[in-house]
């Protein structure tokens, strides 16, 4: 039976690789992807939405199909503000999940971070912990929740502080009890969200970083 998927950030660096993956994977015979640019990709089985996430009732009513991809996400920098990164990060990300989950979408999958903690003290860990909390009360069959560390690969925008976390994390890691910490591959974390819909009993299932790598 073909499925069609849905991503919302697919211009990122894991958003990318899951649109990737599934525009070459053959159970899937339609991917719709929402995004605030476009991506520039022709493909037959793609179905392309460049909104405003904001406009929530514009696009509400669009997100529908079998599987959700999250991976929306931007930086402190390049958002402004805490308050407009916890509108991309969080808002845009769960109101597009209620509405999948309204629209009778089955399965989720959200790129999320190690750390994540809905009452840490710290800005980025809460924000993150607070969509993986609040996205397990919708309606979905199954829900995957990935914590990756930093992410390597190519991204279409600069991260300065993320390619120096990379250098230093090559001697961390080395050091005894940091393994956890190492960087991986967006196209791991990827293929991850994918693998952990497909194996996944119904449930709310977080994967922290080690485990990603054997999904």
């Amino acid at each position: 039976m073909s499925k069609t998927a849905i991503v919302i950030g697919a211009t990122g660096l894991v958003g990318s690789e899951v649109l990737d993956l599934l525009l070459e994977d053959d159970r899937y015979s339609k991917v719709k992807v929402f995004h605030r640019r476009s991506t520039g990709i022709k493909h037959p089985k793609l179905e392309e939405h460049v909104i405003d996430f904001g406009n929530i009732a514009e696009w509400k009513q669009l997100v529908t199909g079998d599987e959700l991809y999250s991976a929306l996400g931007t930086t402190i920098k390049k958002a402004g503000s805490q308050e407009q990164q916890y509108t991309i990060d969080y808002t845009y990300q769960f109101e597009a999940a209620k509405a999948a989950a309204e629209n009778g979408v089955n399965k989720y999958s959200l790129v999320s971070s190690a750390g994540a903690d809905h009452q840490s003290r710290v800005f980025y860990s809460r924000l993150k912990g607070e969509l993986d909390h609040d996205v397990e009360d919708l309606s979905f069959e199954v829900i995957t929740i990935m914590r990756p560390s930093i992410l390597a690969g190519e991204r279409n925008e600069s991260r300065p502080g993320e390619s120096i976390g990379m250098f230093f994390m090559k001697f961390v890691t080395k050091i005894p009890g940091l393994k956890k910490y190492r960087p991986i591959p967006g196209r791991t974390v990827a293929q991850g969200m994918i693998n952990s819909l497909h194996k996944c009993p119904p449930g709310y299932h977080i994967f922290e970083l080690d485990e990603i790598f054997y999904l």
